[in-house]
């Protein structure tokens, strides 16, 4: 496969987080894996957190998402990219809807106490780097050159600027 034909052939990020949250469940219900906090003290705060991280990672999301569509950008990780996106979410994370997803596992992990979710979480978050990303930034500097590699200079894979 040509590199500016696409990335992948199979939509690999939405079907590895689906895999790790399901994982997760069941890995919960053999070998259950939870903060054991009291409740009412640090466990309650810990359920904030949680539910904190499950906003700010769907707020990456819908944002991420949101900004692909007002710049007629495809969104889909299996097919070939339309346009580089720069602004938005996009101007402080390669991978906003990556980090989102991730950052949302975690989140559930600690608001509904099944730790197994950050585990799996960030293990589906390697996988995902390993099978996705690194392909689409090879299909992306094979697409815009320059452009991808000067953006690539300023944001960070994950979160942050150079």
């Amino acid at each position: 496969m040509d590199r500016t034909d696409r990335p992948n052939s199979f939509p690999w990020p939405p079907v590895l987080y689906g895999v790790a949250i399901l994982c997760a469940i069941a890995l919960q219900q053999v070998v259950p894996l939870s903060h054991g906090m009291d409740v009412a003290r640090i466990g309650g705060a810990l359920h904030v957190v949680g539910w904190i991280l499950l906003l700010v990672g769907a707020g990456f999301d819908i944002s991420a998402m949101v900004t692909m569509a007002r710049a007629r950008a495809n969104i889909l990780p299996h097919r070939a990219a339309t346009s580089l996106v720069e602004s938005g979410p996009f101007a402080i994370s390669r991978n906003p809807i990556y980090l989102g997803n991730t950052v949302m596992m975690v989140g559930a992990g600690l608001a509904f106490g099944n730790l197994w979710l950050i585990v799996t979480g960030l293990f589906a978050a390697l996988v995902v780097l390993k099978l996705a990303i690194e392909r689409e930034e090879r299909h992306l500097e094979a697409l815009f050159g320059p452009a991808w590699l000067a953006y690539r200079s300023r944001v960070r894979r994950w979160i942050g600027r150079h």
